[in-house]
This record gives C-alpha cells, sequence and structure tokens, in this order.
C-alpha cells in the first residue's frame, strides 16, 4: 500500500514559508518521497500503519493551505501513466527490497 499526501500551502509571507519547509522536511524525515513539487509518497504495510501516519501528519500540519490524504494498493499505484516525463529510476521505491522484521 501507498500513502500519498498532497498539499498546496501558502509560502507568502515568512512564516508561511517556515511552515511550508517544516512541513516538507517532516514528511522526508518519515520517510516519503517527492513524486512532484507537492505530492509525496510511501510505503506502508497495512491499513493500521496508514492510518498511524495519516494521524502523524495531521498532528504535524501547518494551519492554512490545503493537505489531502489518500492510500492506494500497490497494483493501482503501478497503473500510474506518465503522459510527460518519466519516473525517477533512481529511487528505490518498490516493495522489492522491502524487509518485515
Amino acid at each position: 500500500m501507498r500513502t500519498i499526501v498532497f498539499f498546496d500551502l501558502p509560502n507568502v509571507y515568512a512564516k508561511d514559508r517556515r511552515n511550508y519547509n517544516l512541513f516538507k522536511k517532516f514528511l522526508t524525515n518519515e520517510g516519503f518521497l517527492m513524486l512532484q513539487e507537492s505530492v509525496y509518497s510511501k510505503i506502508v504495510l497495512n491499513s493500521v500503519q496508514s492510518n498511524l501516519l495519516i494521524e502523524r501528519v495531521k498532528k504535524n500540519a501547518p494551519k492554512k493551505g490545503i493537505i489531502q490524504l489518500m492510500t492506494i494498493t500497490e497494483k493501482q499505484y503501478s497503473q500510474i501513466i506518465y503522459v510527460i516525463g518519466e519516473s525517477n529510476t533512481k529511487i528505490i521505491d518498490s516493495e522489492d527490497r522491502l524487509v518485515v522484521l
């Protein structure tokens, strides 16, 4: 499964830019990979882990802007169609190397 975060946060004022940068840093520290400028994705093992991750995102979300979350299966994620551009092959973001302890 994947949890995908879509966000559009204001960054006109210095405080807003700071909140924007802190949120992006939070996402990368949580293990999210950037798909596009304001779209991040993370592999999760199951819906329980996804729900916990969603709660952490809600807790660290700025007060202004819009943040949307969606959880999809790997099969759905693999069906993404690239109209222009291509996926970044330098980043290993598949479940092939997923280690479950």
